[in-house]
């Protein structure tokens, strides 16, 4: 699917983001939100994936920069602005980005577990409410597609490396104890036979 090398440009920043939130050990999704105004577009909140860190099940990348934006710009509903994440939202991030007025939404990479951008389902296509958000997806796509790929496979190593790691724990919790070593028999005293009992000695 092409894309405008502007659209890309912002993408690479929500690219940037999406690193932000593997370093903390959270799914690599980044978002940016962009202001158009007379002087131009703006940068005005940016954020990655945050519900394991916060433990706020809603944390996603476009909730995260979508609340930013609202506290900044001292309103919920951003009629102006328009959202770039790095993997297509939820229907919660959907919804949420509908009811604040968004005029564009940019996606990159599909999901089609729990997309509500076109994979699992279209909300944004919903002729049904009362707001319809423009729709731009596959921004960017392979890269966007290869940071998750890239984390999951890290992820699984990680869980491997951890899994054998306890398997090797309880195998020497099992052992059973060492066996202590024999202590040397102690000799006796030697008895020395006269050559005449030697002599009386059956042979072989």
């Amino acid at each position: 699917m092409s894309s405008h090398p502007a659209d890309e440009q912002v993408m690479r920043l929500a690219l940037d983001q999406a690193q932000n939130a593997w370093l903390v050990g959270e799914v690599p999704v980044g978002a940016v939100i962009v202001r158009h105004t007379p002087e131009g577009p703006q940068v005005v909140a940016t954020g990655y994936n945050r519900p394991i860190t916060t433990h706020d099940p809603t944390a996603h990348a476009e909730i995260v920069a979508l609340r930013h934006a609202a506290e900044l710009l001292g309103n919920y509903r951003l009629p102006d602005c328009e959202l770039y994440v790095t993997l297509e939202p939820c229907a919660m991030c959907a919804m949420a980005l509908m009811h604040a007025r968004f005029r564009r939404v940019v996606f990159g990479a599909v999901d089609p577990k729990t997309g509500a951008a076109g994979s699992v389902l279209n909300l944004f296509d919903e002729s049904r409410l009362n707001h319809h958000t423009a729709l731009q997806g596959g921004v960017l796509a392979e890269a966007c597609g290869q940071v998750l790929r890239d984390f999951f496979v890290e992820r699984r190593a990680q869980q491997r490396a951890e899994r054998e790691a306890e398997r090797g724990a309880a195998a020497e919790a099992d052992l059973p104890d060492p066996v202590p070593p024999i202590p040397p028999i102690p000799a006796g005293d030697a008895t020395e036979l006269p050559l005449e009992a030697l002599a009386q000695l059956p042979r072989p």
